[in-house]
């Protein structure tokens, strides 16, 4: 009897690659890491994408997308989770590479190795409407939508914060993410009620207003 699902003589793998959409809030703006294409014989040279790159024979994507960030960016050791694999047949001019996409997170105090950075990199808001190389404004937005969808029922946002802040520091982070001003009392009064917060008991002052009140958020457990 003839094997019904026969194995080809002959098989072609796509190459997996990741790419990282790096998220900060600086000045009460969202904004995004963004590098510089500079592969030869890229038609996207020059222009700007997400850090990204093929993952190496003997490397996770974990592994990958921390190599990428340090040797592109020069950033180090920052929180990342999976987002979504993106794997359109032409998404890549140069052969056929699905990518496996991350969520990364730091705050504006985060120190970016500029050093030892082999490319050229720059913050931009995600509302910028440029056009990104490759599927990149596609991931932006998948990004985008996957953050503000989590910063509702988790507490994601203690990777874009200090170690300590103020509740209006707190709820600038969420007005930038969620793109909408909010009512001080009724964001204290909900953030407060879920029970993600220390009080430090460390206070703040600025200017003549009477000191803040600076919290953390619990450590997980």
């Amino acid at each position: 009897m003839k094997d019904k699902n026969p194995i080809p003589q002959s098989i072609r793998f796509a190459a997996l690659a990741v790419d990282v959409v790096c998220f900060r809030v600086s000045d009460g703006q969202l904004e995004m890491l963004l590098g510089e294409v500079v592969s030869l014989g890229n038609k996207y040279k020059g222009q700007l994408a997400h850090i990204g790159g093929l993952i190496k024979v003997k490397e996770t994507a974990e592994e990958a997308v921390d190599r990428l960030l340090n040797d592109k960016s020069g950033i180090k050791k920052i929180y990342k989770e999976q987002l979504y694999t993106f794997s359109k047949v032409d998404r890549d001019p140069r052969g056929r590479v699905v990518s496996v996409a991350y969520i990364g997170l730091t705050n504006k105090k985060s120190l970016q190795d500029f050093k030892n950075a082999r490319v050229r990199t720059v913050w931009k808001s995600v509302y910028d409407n440029s056009k990104l190389a490759y599927d990149h404004n596609e991931i932006t937005r998948v990004a985008v939508e996957r953050l503000r969808s989590k910063i509702i029922y988790t507490d994601i946002a203690r990777h874009l914060m200090p170690k300590e802040f103020t509740l209006s520091d707190l709820q600038k982070v969420y007005e930038a993410i969620l793109g909408e001003k909010m009512d001080k009392r009724n964001f204290r009064k909900r953030i407060l009620s879920l029970g993600i917060l220390n009080d430090t008991k460390h206070t703040m002052k600025k200017g003549v207003m009477r000191p803040a009140i600076l919290y953390a958020f619990k450590l997980n457990k």
